[in-house]
């Protein structure tokens, strides 16, 4: 389970939000524009640090600003999903999937039977040798996705990952994605401003308002017993 409780101060607005994550199902965050969503994966990942509070996958500590704990980025094992992808337009398909393999001293030749695995577990094995910059939007998020898992992340995040679609693919390739991350065991967070995409995706439910917690539950629940108006 993934725990947190952190204050980030970024000018005039600050995030201090509390939540769990369960391993093994969806948790997603929902909230408008500017709510704090998309620092608070930054957190997570470790590409940013909270002003006060701890971040801890099980009993392992993440951040923990009492303690002075500050794992590296690249030693948290999180897999990350960009709202743009992020993918690298001068490399191949599946180039961009081996990269993270490679810095981690996997050898070449397994980092190719690796990299082939997870493309042709997305549906995406035939364009392994092509260019990123030539492939559709829903291409490049199967692409995205490949490169995160194929490190076996403990955690996933996910920004966004449909904004960048329009909305014949992103129709398309919703029920695909919630069937795969529904099939990880890892823990999985999810954020959108969506309200429709939170009720498809989310097997647990945080609404986040100005940077702040306003309610955390189920689909039914947030529905039935909503505990603002804003929710």
């Amino acid at each position: 389970m993934l725990a947190l409780r952190v204050v980030k101060r970024l000018g005039d607005f600050e995030l201090a939000a509390e939540l769990t994550v369960p391993r093994g199902e969806t948790t997603v965050v929902v909230g408008e524009s500017g709510a704090g969503k998309s620092t608070l994966l930054r957190l997570v990942a470790g590409l940013e640090q909270p002003d006060q509070g701890r971040i801890a996958l099980d009993d392992r500590a993440y951040t923990d600003s009492v303690a002075g704990t500050v794992l590296p980025a690249w030693r948290r094992r999180v897999g990350f999903v960009f709202q743009d992808y992020a993918l690298f337009p001068h490399l191949t398909v599946a180039e961009n999937v081996r990269f993270g393999l490679r810095a981690a001293g996997i050898p070449r030749g397994e980092a190719r039977r690796q990299a082939q695995a997870i493309l042709e577990r997305l549906g995406v094995g035939d364009l392994a040798g092509r260019a990123v910059t030539g492939l559709s939007g829903g291409q490049q998020q199967r692409v995205a996705l490949a490169r995160a898992l194929v490190l076996e992340p403990e955690v996933l995040l996910l920004d966004e990952p449909l904004s960048a679609l329009d909305l014949r693919t992103r129709r398309s390739v919703r029920a695909e994605l919630r069937s795969l991350l529904r099939q990880l065991p890892c823990v999985t967070l999810y954020v959108t401003h969506n309200p429709v995409e939170a009720m498809f995706f989310g097997e647990r439910i945080v609404v986040l308002e100005r940077g702040g917690v306003t309610q955390t539950g189920t689909r039914d629940d947030l529905l039935r017993h909503p505990r603002s108006p804003y929710v």
